[in-house]
């Protein structure tokens, strides 16, 4: 796999293409993506905001605002541990998006909040399988604001980050159904 950061050169933030590069290519067999697959990560560093996007899965591009690399105590300086976090994220979902065995994916722009939120978590939690560190109560509050605080929205919510098995979009959608129905009852 080639990996392209773009630019190659940053004036506005203090990033490192090659580091953001090796940073990547360590992902690439955690997620488990081909080894012929080119991928693009475009860098907006004119934007200290956190959007990231699976821009295109084939080609494979990524879209992320500098933000979202940034060390959250040093400002404009990037962090190896966020880029893993923002992009690992990013490549399992592509990863989803490219099986035909995991299924149809909506368009993601279409996607609820709730069925988004309900796909990071199955990312994230992948992601933390293969030995990275994410903010598991960050991602378990995100989930309950999109599903509710109860005991139903939980157990979906570990579900969807420890699966005894691979899941596929039906089931990310039915788990996450599940979570909103106690909510959404009478």
């Amino acid at each position: 796999m080639a990996v392209t950061v773009t630019p190659e050169t940053f004036t506005m933030v203090e990033f490192d293409a090659p580091t953001i590069v090796a940073v990547v290519e360590r992902l690439i067999p955690v997620v488990g993506l081909p080894a012929d697959v080119d991928l693009r990560v475009d860098i907006d560093e004119r934007v200290p905001l956190g959007r990231a996007v699976v821009a295109s899965v084939d080609p494979l591009v990524l879209e992320i605002e500098g933000g979202a690399l940034e060390d959250p105590k040093r400002p404009r300086r990037l962090s190896e541990d966020s880029t893993a976090d923002i992009v690992g994220r990013l490549l399992f979902r592509a990863r989803d998006q490219r099986d035909p065995e995991f299924g149809t994916v909506p368009d993601p722009g279409d996607l609820s909040l709730a069925l988004a939120t309900a796909w990071d978590v199955y990312a994230t939690g992948r992601l933390v399988a293969g030995g990275y560190r994410s903010q598991r109560q960050r991602w378990l509050y995100a989930f309950r604001n999109r599903h509710g605080f109860t005991d139903a929205a939980d157990a979906a919510f570990d579900r969807l980050w420890s699966p005894s098995d691979p899941l596929v979009w039906a089931d990310i959608e039915r788990i996450s159904d599940a979570a909103r129905a106690p909510v959404s009852a009478p």
